[in-house]
């Protein structure tokens, strides 16, 4: 059971996932502020910390951390409460295996009430054990439209995720998969905005230095990217940065 002052009881649903049901306010209001704090967030690590930090709160664990899904499909881990969970993601990911890799790729929860009669990934096992770990609850972040990453919960103690912690762990992830999606999505329109804000502002000192309309200005700093093997808004900053232009 949680130590938050409140009682949650944990069943399944008809996806076989945990429900939960909250019998006392505080329970409630504790993940309303923490849905409007991970709203008001300013980006997507901002919304993470807020995350891991409130699971240390709400749940039996010692440790939290996220790892989020990447286009390369190599996870990154913006967020973590100890260096210890952070040694735990950089030696699974490092192997490409073990309970961070299932979760995420199968987007299941993975549980394991003692790692001491763990078989499945033995040396990240004895790594875990070696660093004072002895239970593990890693539970998916995804949205209708993908995968977006994994909570990973850590324990000094034996059995210390019951169906109550994984319930709460459950409510959590949907919380802050909705949260991160969407601060994912703002972050990738504020750089799209800022990368056309550059490529216009250098178009037009190539028009001006060099008598050009837009569409030659363009070709040029397109092929001037595609020739150099770099991003045209790196491109685009560059010049603007330096004055130097491209051959014409």
């Amino acid at each position: 059971m949680t130590d938050t002052g409140r009682r949650i009881t944990g069943t399944e649903d008809d996806a076989g996932e945990p429900s939960a049901r909250t019998d006392l306010v505080p329970a409630a209001e504790g993940f309303s502020r923490l849905a409007l704090e991970m709203h008001e967030a300013e980006g997507v690590e901002e919304t993470v910390e807020a995350l891991v930090e409130f699971a240390l709160q709400a749940l039996n664990c010692d440790y939290a951390g996220v790892a989020l899904h990447t286009a390369g499909n190599r996870p990154e881990v913006p967020a973590v409460t100890d260096p210890v969970v952070a040694e735990i993601y950089r030696f699974q990911l490092a192997g490409g295996d073990g309970p961070l890799v299932e979760c995420m790729r199968d987007r299941a929860t993975v549980s394991i009430p003692d790692l001491v009669q763990e078989t499945r990934w033995p040396e990240w096992t004895k790594k875990v054990l070696g660093l004072g770990v002895h239970s593990v609850l890693d539970v998916p972040l995804w949205t209708g439209f993908g995968a977006v990453g994994v909570l990973g919960l850590y324990s000094h103690q034996s059995a210390a995720f019951g169906p109550d912690e994984e319930a709460v762990a459950h409510i959590l992830a949907r919380h802050a998969a909705v949260a991160v999606a969407t601060a994912r999505r703002e972050q990738n329109l504020m750089v799209a905005v800022d990368a056309r804000k550059l490529v216009g502002q250098a178009m037009g000192i190539l028009m001006e230095r060099y008598d050009l309309d837009s569409d030659r200005a363009f070709q040029v700093l397109r092929r001037y990217s595609q020739d150099t093997n770099t991003k045209l808004r790196e491109v685009a900053q560059q010049l603007i940065d330096s004055r130097r232009l491209p051959t014409v």
